[in-house]
């Protein structure tokens, strides 16, 4: 009889055990989004800024429906995309450099993170020397200011190609553009306006040796002043892309594929395919903005499409 009774205790505990364990709520909390890599004798740490959906279906252009359809399906997506804002920092042993700032509140409730991310990896936005900036769209740029109109990174010097400020910060470029159009204005004006006013937005013109081991190449049309940032340290490179490109699952499979937000996607679409090729001839790395975190990885051609290989995982950088 006691064996019995011992035995009955046993199950009603291991059940009420089991349904404590059923009924706890889920933790809705994603892990810090930082992640670290070596690059010659450089640090390289990839900061997630959020993810946004962006409704593709409608945003991309140059592209039949059901061949959209049909490429997002085979990466087992669909519209809207949830997409990634990635921004990148270098440490190269003597100077911290940001490359892109994200969004802090210019595009949308889900984005925001990268400050708070970059915390996490271990450095503060005083530490912070210089920021490069890829254009001037608001999820590149609205980190650089406080919602109250102080700059983020007190410390740093900002960098972008002179034809971007010539252009997104010039009010009466602004007042010609469509009225869907203006925000765009006004966010990268309030983003850049606190550095401006502390003389540190400093404009470069086209390809330009910013710091040792990191140069800016021109690549115009997403926007007027699009740059991407070449980093090399003791013969190993990353080319940090900025938004040479959006939909992964599409564009890697249709490298002439353009978006609405291409200011002149005529010239946006040419610096695509060849920065694909160069990428996929070289095999170095490249880091996009709007690839899923951490957005690292190379190019394999595969006819005239590519494959994306994702950089290796390594927990001791």
């Amino acid at each position: 009889m006691k064996l019995f009774s011992r035995a009955f205790a046993c199950a009603l505990l291991a059940s009420a055990f089991a349904a404590a364990q059923a009924e706890a709520p889920p933790a809705k909390h994603q892990a810090p989004g930082w992640y670290r890599m070596k690059l010659g004798s450089f640090e390289i740490t990839a900061l997630n800024d959020g993810t946004v959906a962006l409704p593709v279906d409608k945003l991309l252009t140059n592209i039949k429906p059901a061949t959209l359809e049909q490429l997002l399906a085979r990466s087992y997506l669909k519209a809207p995309v949830e997409t990634s804002v990635n921004g990148y920092l270098v440490n190269t042993g003597s100077k911290l450099v940001l490359i892109d700032a994200g969004a802090a509140g210019l595009f949308g409730p889900t984005l925001g993170k990268l400050v708070a991310n970059l915390k996490a990896s271990g450095y503060q936005p005083e530490q912070v020397d210089e920021v490069y900036i890829t254009h001037m769209h608001p999820d590149h740029v609205g980190g650089l200011a406080t919602a109250d109109g102080k700059p983020v990174f007190p410390n740093a010097t900002v960098r972008a190609d002179t034809r971007e400020g010539g252009f997104w910060l010039d009010k009466a470029t602004m007042d010609k553009a469509p009225a869907d159009a203006k925000g765009f204005f006004q966010g990268a004006m309030a983003s850049l306006n606190p550095y401006v006013a502390a003389g540190k937005l400093k404009p470069f013109d086209g390809a330009t040796d910013l710091v040792p081991g990191i140069r800016a190449v021109p690549t115009h049309g997403h926007t007027p002043g699009h740059t991407i940032y070449v980093v090399e340290s003791q013969g190993e490179k990353l080319v940090i892309w900025g938004d040479l490109m959006h939909v992964a699952a599409v564009q890697f499979a249709l490298p002439a594929t353009t978006i609405q937000f291409d200011t002149d996607s005529k010239a946006a679409a040419p610096q695509r395919i060849r920065n694909f090729a160069d990428a996929a001839k070289g095999g170095y790395y490249v880091a996009v903005a709007h690839i899923s975190f951490p957005g690292i990885g190379r190019l394999r051609a595969d006819g005239k499409a590519y494959a994306w290989v994702p950089a290796n995982y390594s927990s001791a950088p």
